[in-house]
Parts: C-alpha cells; sequence; structure tokens
C-alpha cells in the first residue's frame, strides 16, 4: 500500500511524538540553545567569509594596485583562488565530516581560519623587498596562498555545519530551523558585502583615533570574526556517531557511495536538483543586477546592491512563512509552486524594468518563491539522508552547487550583452519553471513505483 507523504515522514521518524508534532513554529527552536550556538556560529563565521573579499581588495588596493593599472585582474585572480577548492574538495571534504567529530571542525576550521588572516600583515612584512615571482610581488602570492586555504577549511566547514543541524533539532522543527539557516545565509551575503568597507574604514579610523599606527587593524577584525566563531562553537555538544575505526576512508569509494544514494532516493536527488538551479538563477541575478539597476529610474548601476537587498526581504518574509506554516505543507508542491512563482516574477522584471517599484515588489516575490523552493528542499535533504551518510550528500551538494554557480557568474554578462537584459531574464524564468515541473514529475513518478 503506498503511503501519503506525511505518512512516510512519521514512519521515518518514529520517536516523533503526537506532542512534537504539534510543537511548530519558530519558538521551539528559539528555545534550542544547542542549535542556537550553532546559529551563532553561523553568523559571524559567514559574515567574516564575505568581509574577508573585501578585506583582500582593500590589501590590495593599498599594496599591489599601480595608478595606471585597473583592480579587476587583482581581484578576479582572488576570486578564482577562493573558488578551486569549492570545485576541488567539496565532495572529497563531505567524506572526512561523515568520520570525524563534527563539533571539532566547526571549532577547528573558524580558529585555523582566523589565524590564517591574522599571518597576512606578517607575511606582507617578510615579502616586501623580495623579488616578484613569475611577474607578481611574492606578497600577492601569499595573498593567493591564504585566500586557497581559508577557501580550503571552508569546504569542511560547510557540510559540517548542515550536517549537525538534524542532530542539534527534532525533526518537526527542521524547517524552522533551516528557515533561519537560509535566512542568516542570505543575510550575511547582503549585510558583509554591504558593510564589508565601511566596517574596515571605521577599525581603520578608530585605530588612528587611539593613536595607534598599526597597519593591521582590519586583518585583526576579519579574522577575529572567524575566531569569534570558533569560541562560541566550543560549548557545542551535537549528539552524534562518530566513526572510530582505524582504517583510512576509501575517499572514491565513499564518493561513489554517495552518488549512488543519490541515484537511490529520488526525493533527495530531487530536491538537490532544484536547490542547484535555485543557486544558478541566483548567481545569473547577481550578475544582472549591475545592469538591471542601470535600467530603472532612479537607481545607478553601482547601486545594484539594493536589489541585492529587496530579493533578500523577500526570503525572510518567505522563511518567516515556512517557518511557521511550511511544516502542513507537502515539500514537492512548495517546490513547484516556489518555481512557478520564480518564474512569473522574473517574467515581470523582463516587461517592467521602467518601473522602480513595481520592479522591487517583483524583486521581493522573486525572494519570497525562492524561498519556498530552497528552505523545504534543505530540509529534504537533512530528513532523508541517513547520519552516517550526511557529509557525503552534503559534500557532493556543495561541489555540485559551486561548479553550477560559476557557469552562470561566467555566463550571465555575456548572454546580457548578446540577447539583452529581457531575452535572459526570461530564460532564467522557463529554467525555473521547466526545472520545477520537471523534479514535480519525477518526484509523482517515484511514489507511484
Amino acid at each position: 500500500m503506498k503511503l501519503s507523504e506525511q505518512e512516510q515522514t512519521q514512519t521515518n521518524n518514529p520517536t516523533q511524538t503526537p506532542a512534537e508534532e504539534k510543537t511548530q513554529g519558530f519558538l521551539p527552536v528559539l528555545k534550542n540553545y544547542r542549535f542556537l550556538t550553532l546559529w551563532s556560529g553561523q553568523i559571524f563565521s559567514q559574515l567574516a567569509d564575505k568581509v574577508y573579499l573585501v578585506l583582500m581588495i582593500s590589501i590590495i588596493a593599498s599594496h599591489f594596485q599601480r595608478p595606471d593599472q585597473t583592480i579587476s585582474g587583482w581581484v578576479s585572480a582572488i576570486m578564482i583562488a577562493f573558488t578551486i577548492p569549492a570545485i576541488l574538495f567539496g565532495s572529497l571534504a563531505g567524506v572526512y565530516v561523515d568520520r570525524w567529530s563534527k563539533k571539532l571542525v566547526l571549532v577547528g576550521t573558524n580558529l585555523v581560519r582566523g589565524l590564517l588572516v591574522w599571518s597576512v600583515p606578517f607575511l606582507l612584512y617578510l615579502t616586501e623587498d623580495l623579488t616578484p615571482w613569475f611577474n607578481l610581488p611574492v606578497g600577492f602570492w601569499c595573498l593567493l596562498m591564504i585566500t586557497f586555504l581559508v577557501s580550503t577549511l571552508t569546504q569542511f566547514f560547510a557540510p559540517a555545519e548542515q550536517t549537525a543541524i538534524p542532530l542539534l533539532v527534532k525533526r518537526n522543527n527542521l524547517l524552522p530551523a533551516n528557515s533561519l539557516y537560509t535566512t542568516t545565509m542570505m543575510a550575511s551575503v547582503i549585510i558583509g558585502f554591504a558593510v564589508g568597507e565601511p566596517l574596515l574604514q571605521l577599525t581603520e579610523t578608530f585605530a588612528q583615533w587611539l593613536g595607534l599606527t598599526w597597519e593591521f587593524s582590519k586583518e585583526i577584525v576579519v579574522g577575529s570574526g572567524y575566531a569569534i566563531a570558533g569560541l562560541v562553537l566550543i560549548p557545542l555538544n551535537p549528539k552524534e556517531t562518530v566513526q572510530t575505526e582505524k582504517e583510512r576512508p576509501h575517499v572514491f569509494q565513499d564518493i561513489w557511495d554517495g552518488i549512488q544514494y543519490l541515484r537511490q532516493n529520488y526525493r533527495v536527488r530531487n530536491a538537490m536538483i532544484q536547490l542547484i538551479i535555485l543557486f544558478c538563477i541566483f548567481a545569473a541575478l547577481a550578475v544582472l543586477a549591475v545592469r538591471l539597476a542601470e535600467t530603472l529610474p532612479n537607481l545607478e548601476s553601482d547601486q545594484f546592491g539594493f536589489i541585492l537587498a529587496v530579493a533578500g526581504v523577500g526570503m525572510a518574509i518567505g522563511a518567516a512563512f515556512l517557518g511557521n506554516w511550511g511544516e502542513s505543507l507537502s515539500r514537492s508542491q512548495l517546490g513547484l509552486w516556489g518555481s512557478f512563482g520564480m518564474g512569473s516574477a522574473l517574467v515581470g522584471l523582463a516587461f517592467f524594468t521602467a518601473n522602480l517599484g513595481l520592479a522591487f515588489a517583483l524583486t521581493i516575490l522573486l525572494g519570497f518563491f525562492a524561498s519556498l523552493v530552497g528552505i523545504p528542499m534543505q530540509t529534504t535533504i537533512q530528513e532523508e539522508t541517513p547520519e552516517s551518510k550526511r557529509g557525503k550528500v552534503f559534500g557532493l551538494q556543495n561541489n555540485a552547487v559551486n561548479i553550477a554557480l560559476s557557469l552562470p557568474l561566467a555566463l550571465a554578462s555575456v548572454a546580457e550583452t548578446v540577447f539583452g537584459l529581457e531575452a535572459v531574464l526570461l530564460g532564467l524564468a522557463a529554467s525555473a519553471i521547466v526545472g520545477g515541473l520537471l523534479t514535480w514529475c519525477i518526484a509523482h513518478t517515484g511514489e507511484n513505483n
């Protein structure tokens, strides 16, 4: 006999009591001090991640860029160094996260990233008079190395953080917990990039006001963000099963096991596909926002952050909706509604780029419907994946998302130049709708088999 989605959820979680089923919304999650500990660490760590890139741009401008040069080439090299570990080590990190203590990974990766950032001024001082290597200052090579290492550690932190959430909250509270997690992740992107430069400038001004002649006050602040995250996470005590066998992990076999699991579990596979499509769309939108801001009245191209911020507001509204009422709705239905809603909002944006108020309203709707896709799909992966495989699965997810992100970032501006902004927005709308329909059809085909 075929079980409904709600019955399958209850069967997979036999310890869930009727009293627990009634406990929904944000209150149980906000009263869970263990989740609050993880959430606090996430806030400091993700903000430090975003401000770190702003710090690198500031260092390049003050130490390496010549007056007759543009900064874009230097920044591109830093971005490549930051992206390569995500592609190389995403799946590999997940294998080890399954075998290591989540607390050790969460605390250790943050503390080491803090130490790496604090080492930047010392390395720049040591390499100041060294002969350039391959026509680049040795100090800049040090920045590339530090960036590569910081990003590599992030590849371990991300799956450890995602796999820790189901260990800290009850199954029926996963949706509101992921609503807070996703909202914080999106807010860190907006806030981190928006306040990064003013924060670092304020730090330098404050140091000068104190009479300090330090040239490394900015590095202290960013490194402290990572360090605080690590210290905040020390009391964390996830109830986890750590693999204690002395046998070395069979890395490629473990990655293959994760791929096989995705092939066998259509709900997890479909959720991951929808997440990849979602991140592709928002990566393209981040690039197109510059052009969109240029076409909207009363906005300039360098004010594109307002558009991203408005989308973030929509996601926050969607997260609040899901946290309070989403548990009573079908995950696949939410994904379908979200995909169609995103597609409709993108179509509206394509045709109403001359109306600022309407464009902002449509962008809020875009963020709202995006949350109806992202949050339930992330929750589905956590609910359906057994603890022993979560690291592998989230490692594969992070790897796939990072690889998928690189294509829209590279192609969106080129496509806009060739085909025009409206055509690209309509293409993104079609991708959202087709992706939602495809995964919904596959999900219902799987339920009937």
